[in-house]
C-alpha cells in the first residue's frame, strides 16, 4: 500500500486548532481530516467524521469503550487511519483531536498501529496562553473531561499540549502583545512558530497546487512542517523528567524564566510547607528534584495553574547497579552523564519556573530555604532517611 503520512493537530484553542487544519486542507492535494467528537459522550458515543477541502466525505460513529471516550478514540482511531490507506487516493490524513485530548498518547497510538506520524502541531492563539496556563478548573467543571475518572485541570492539559509538540500553529491573534508572544516563546523555545490565520485558506500559495505530483512541494511552512517527520521516542525522551528539555534562563518583555539547579537535597517537611507558595509564584513550572529522606527517587515536578503534581519517576541512575545501567536507554545515560557530580551523581534539584512579573530573588531564597542546612548535610545519608517524610502522603507511598 502506498504510504499515509499522519499529521497530529491538537490543542485547547479551538479556533486556531481548526485554522491549521484548514490551512493543512488547503495546502496540500489528497489530503483528509478526521475527527472525533468527544462533546458527544454523554449520549454514550464519539461522533467521527471524515472530510476533505470540499466538505463532510464520511460520518460514523463510535462506541464508549469502558465508560470512556478517549478510550473509544483509542480504539476507533487507528482502523479509520488504515481504512484511508487502503481506500487510495489520499496522501496525507490530519487527526484533528478534540479540544482536551493529548497528541503525545494520540501519536504514540498511531505509531504503535503501523502508520506513519509526519508531524505533530499544537495550535495556540498567543493572548490566550496565559488564561490557560493560569486556569486551574477541572476538565470536567468545563465539558471537557475525556472519561469519567478524568482528573486533569485546564492548565496542566494545555501545558503538556504545548510543550509535547515540536511544532506551533500559532495565530495571528489581534489581541495578542509582545508579553503573550514572549510567554510563549519562553515556554517552548525550541519549537518551531509558525504564523497562521483564522481559518481563511484564500492566502495560501496555490501555485504549488497545479505541480504535478513528482514535483509537488507543500505550498506553506505549515504544510511543509506537517510533512517533515516526527520521532516518537525523542519527543517522549522530551518530555521524561530525567532528561527533559526544560527552558533555559531568559528575561524579556515582562516575563522571566529561573533555572534553579542545585546539589544539595530538599529537606522534606520545609519544602512540603512552602509547596503553596512557590507552586503559586510562576504560570509554570516544571522539573526534577530530590528528598533528602528518599535519596534514590528521581522525584518530577509539574505544576501550572496554582496546581501541583509531584510524582515518583524511577531510581535516580547514581542509586543503580552497574548491571542495571545497559537497560537504560542511551538518552538517560547521556542526560545523565552531561549532570554527573563526583559524590551524588546525577542528583539534583533541577527546577524551571516561568511566568510574566517573575520575582526571582524572592523564588530563590524560597527555595534555599528548603534545602537541607550545613549541619543536616553534614549528618550523611543515613541521618538523612530519618528526616520526617512529608511527602508520602502526596506519593501515595
Amino acid at each position: 500500500m502506498p504510504e499515509l503520512s499522519v499529521v497530529i493537530v491538537g490543542g485547547l484553542h479551538a479556533d486556531a486548532r481548526k485554522a491549521a487544519v484548514a490551512r493543512l486542507l488547503a495546502d496540500v492535494p489528497d489530503s483528509v481530516v478526521l475527527h472525533h467528537d468527544l462533546a458527544t459522550a454523554v449520549a454514550g458515543t464519539v461522533v467521527r467524521t471524515v472530510r476533505d477541502v470540499t466538505g463532510l466525505l464520511d460520518a460514523g460513529e463510535a462506541p464508549l469503550v469502558n465508560d470512556c471516550a478517549c478510550c473509544a478514540l483509542r480504539e476507533d482511531l487507528v482502523p479509520e487511519l488504515l481504512r484511508i490507506r487502503d481506500a487510495g487516493g489520499t496522501r496525507m490524513a490530519v487527526v484533528e483531536l478534540w479540544d482536551s485530548v493529548e497528541p503525545k498518547a494520540m501519536a504514540e497510538v498511531v505509531a504503535a498501529g503501523g502508520l506513519t506520524v509526519t508531524g505533530v502541531l499544537t495550535a495556540v492563539d498567543p493572548a490566550l496562553v496565559l488564561p490557560y496556563l493560569g486556569n486551574g478548573d477541572d476538565l470536567a467543571e468545563r465539558g471537557l473531561a475525556a472519561a469519567a475518572t478524568d482528573q486533569r485541570t485546564v492548565a496542566d492539559t494545555f501545558a503538556r499540549q504545548l510543550e509535547y509538540a515540536p511544532v506551533l500553529a500559532v495565530a495571528d491573534s489581534p489581541d495578542a502583545d509582545d508579553e503573550d508572544r514572549e510567554l510563549l516563546a519562553q515556554l517552548h523555545p525550541t519549537a518551531r512558530q509558525i504564523p497562521i490565520g483564522h481559518g481563511d485558506p484564500a492566502g495560501a500559495e496555490q501555485d504549488d497546487l497545479t505541480v504535478p505530483a513528482p514535483r509537488r512541494r507543500p505550498a506553506s511552512p505549515l504544510a511543509r512542517a506537517a510533512l517533515g517527520g516526527f520521532d516518537i521516542e525523542a519527543a517522549a525522551a522530551a518530555q521524561h523528567p530525567a532528561c527533559a528539555l526544560l527552558p533555559a534562563e531568559a528575561d524579556a518583555h515582562g516575563v522571566g524564566t529561573l533555572v534553579w539547579h542545585r546539589r544539595r537535597p530538599f529537606h522534606s517537611e520545609r519544602l512540603y510547607e512552602a509547596l503553596e507558595d512557590i507552586t503559586c509564584a510562576a504560570a509554570r513550572s516544571r522539573g526534577r528534584f530530590w528528598l533528602a529522606d528518599k535519596p534514590d527517587v528521581l522525584l518530577h515536578w509539574d505544576a501550572a495553574g496554582g496546581a501541583l503534581c509531584v510524582e515518583s519517576a524511577g531510581p535516580w541512575l547514581a542509586s543503580l547497579p552497574d548491571a542495571a545501567w545497559d537497560m537504560v536507554p542511551p538518552v538517560r545515560r547521556a542526560a545523565a552523564a552531561l549532570d554527573w557530580h563526583p559524590e551524588h551523581g546525577d542528583c539534583c534539584q533541577h527546577l524551571v519556573f516561568t511566568s510574566p512579573g517573575l520575582d526571582r530573588d524572592g523564588l530563590e531564597r524560597l527555595l534555599e530555604s528548603c534545602l537541607l542546612t550545613d549541619a543536616e548535610y553534614a549528618a550523611g545519608r543515613t541521618a538523612w532517611k530519618r528526616l520526617p517524610p512529608a511527602f508520602d502522603t502526596l506519593l501515595e507511598v
